[in-house]
């Protein structure tokens, strides 16, 4: 009724019109109201009347609808088939939903309570965690507490002795005889003697570095990860101590490395970086000659120390915690020259490499006869094995020995022709 152009015709509930149903009544065509619609434009795939073949469908294919019934219905009673076919398909669907939405809901409320579990295991976790910790805390305490009470009464027992000792000299110089000075100048020299040649510590045996990292993992309490613990350990500059292959000897123009282990007052491992370690290499014959070299915290205890030397020669090499030489520093380092190359062939001898020439000769000295200067099989100064020609090594990964001359005539000497 608010669309205007149905707003006059009359509309009634479907419920309604059961009763008066149009079946078997003729249908009359809207366009020629006397007409009944008996025939079907296939074109405009409608129903029309007899004068609406002879009018505007004229040219228009047409049929009588007995005609063209069973082809259209067909037609749509395959679309009807489908309709039901999705119609199952949608029902499952909703159904499939319906029963998702309750394992959805299901799992959400399984996850929830596992969820609370393990709060309420982390919870327990951490609260025994803290538990230990301010166990840990306490017993530390009680252990430096005691050291120092310790301490204190050796050193108050000795400040005693020492005190007794020199009021009894004092009383005695001052009040004794010569005679009594010179009898008991033996016991009370002795008694001085053996007090001033106690040893004891000018500072606290312990110290009030008691730290809490938050970040430090604590392992496992409860099958829980904990993170937490109490840093207690000093590093020991004297008990830290150096490591690797390039510690002494390095090589020019060469990347070397050698590792710095930190130790506490123990002797233990620290286990943890962020030390201030300071490390220089100096020439010892050319003072404005320094590497810089790299300081890497691995984060365990260690710091890798890696330079690479331009210069050849001794280095003075001072590695340093917190202002003081670890074990083994200040030491010297070697810097060797650089890997010299073979220039030469690595051959079984002159005569096969060169190809018979005579020319040719070898650094081995081997000699052949009839005029060959170079080595052969079994002949005169031949190493009986494999050697390189350029100075006569047999170690085919070795380092050339000889240096290579400023006379072309003379390298020409050290040096086979290789075809």
């Amino acid at each position: 009724r608010r669309q205007k152009k149905t707003a006059s015709h009359a509309v009634t509930e479907l419920e309604n019109t059961k009763d008066c149903s149009q079946a078997g009544k003729p249908l009359l065509c809207p366009s020629h109201p006397t007409e009944e619609l008996r025939l079907f434009c296939e074109q405009c795939d409608q129903p029309v009347c007899r004068d609406c073949v002879l009018g505007r469908h004229r040219q228009h294919p047409c049929d009588f609808t007995g005609n063209v019934i069973h082809r259209h219905g067909d037609t749509l009673r395959e679309l009807l088939k489908s309709s039901q076919q999705h119609m199952d398909t949608l029902e499952d669907v909703l159904s499939q939903v319906d029963e998702m939405g309750s394992a959805v809901r299901s799992r959400a409320e399984a996850v929830a309570a596992e969820i609370c579990q393990f709060a309420r295991g982390y919870v327990k976790a951490i609260e025994e965690h803290r538990v230990r910790l301010l166990k840990q805390l306490e017993d530390l305490k009680v252990q430096k507490e005691n050291l120092l009470h310790l301490q204190k009464a050796q050193l108050q027992q000795l400040l005693l002795d020492m005190r007794t000792g020199v009021e009894f000299t004092e009383h005695l110089l001052m009040s004794g005889s010569d005679v009594e000075i010179l009898v008991t100048k033996g016991v009370v020299s002795s008694r001085l003697t053996k007090l001033n040649s106690v040893a004891y510590s000018t500072h606290p045996s312990v110290d009030d570095r008691i730290q809490f990292s938050p970040h430090e993992r604590a392992g496992q309490c409860c099958g829980y990860e904990v993170f937490g613990a109490i840093l207690n350990k000093v590093v020991d500059p004297a008990r830290c101590t150096l490591h690797g292959e390039d510690l002494y000897s390095a090589r020019q123009n060469q990347l070397s490395s050698f590792t710095l282990l930190c130790k506490d007052t123990t002797g233990e491992r620290m286990g943890r970086g962020g030390e201030a370690v300071r490390v220089t290499i100096t020439h010892k014959d050319k003072r404005d000659c320094a590497l810089k070299p790299t300081v890497c915290d691995n984060g365990d205890g260690t710091y890798c120390i890696s330079y690479s030397p331009e210069e050849p020669g001794l280095y003075a090499v001072c590695v340093c915690v917190k202002g003081q030489h670890v074990q083994g520093s200040p030491f010297t380092l070697m810097v060797k020259h650089k890997f010299r190359e073979h220039q030469g062939v690595f051959h079984c001898c002159t005569f096969c490499s060169s190809g018979g020439q005579k020319a040719a000769r070898c650094a081995c000295g081997g000699t052949m006869p009839g005029g060959y200067q170079g080595c052969g099989h079994g002949h005169k100064g031949h190493p009986g094995c494999h050697h390189w020609s350029c100075c006569g090594q047999v170690k085919e990964s070795s380092e050339c020995l000889c240096v290579p001359p400023s006379d072309t005539s003379q390298r020409s000497l050290l040096r086979t022709v290789a075809l």
